[in-house]
């Protein structure tokens, strides 16, 4: 008996579901409303609130921060060295490159550091082996080398990048 009395109740409907139901969508259903509304800037306006972008808008603007300085670029006197080629054959490279420095200060510091750059960078290439040469990756660390070296010698001038024009190994 006590089975035939629990089947009815679980088969009856409940009261009040679809009540709380309700109840529980309808605040979200609101909430996803207004916020839309929100973020859109419908209700702002519709509340008032809109005046303060027309006060920003009415506002003198701050100046604009100066440009960056023009990069000033610095021609290197060619350099011709022989590299390390151990015991072969003597190899060779010539040099053509630029300097690009932040502006026209930087660049007559690293015209006074002239000399010391040539060095250093002579020293440097007569080091380097034949094969370190080959490929864009060759090229690329001799480009960082030489401007770690440039940014020691034309110290405090800020030199931002070596240009190569030429390149010529043999």
């Amino acid at each position: 008996m006590a089975k035939a009395e629990a089947a009815p109740e679980e088969g009856a409907p409940k009261k009040g579901g679809r009540k709380k139901l309700i109840l529980l969508a309808l605040p979200l259903v609101l909430g996803g409303v207004g916020a839309g509304l929100w973020f859109s800037g419908i209700l702002p306006k519709l509340l008032g609130m809109g005046h303060h972008e027309e006060a920003h808008a009415a506002a003198p603007a701050e100046p604009a921060p100066p440009p960056p300085p023009r990069p000033v670029f610095v021609q290197m006197p060619d350099i011709t060295a022989n590299l390390n080629a151990g015991g072969r054959r003597a190899v060779y490279i010539r040099l053509k490159s630029q300097l690009e420095v932040v502006g026209e200060p930087d660049a007559q510091a690293v015209q006074a550091a002239m000399p010391r750059l040539v060095d250093l960078f002579t020293t440097y290439l007569r080091e380097m082996r034949p094969e370190e040469m080959r490929g864009s990756a060759g090229t690329h660390r001799l480009r960082e080398e030489l401007m770690a070296r440039a940014a020691i010698a034309a110290h405090p001038a800020r030199v931002t990048d070596v240009l190569f024009q030429e390149i010529l190994v043999q």
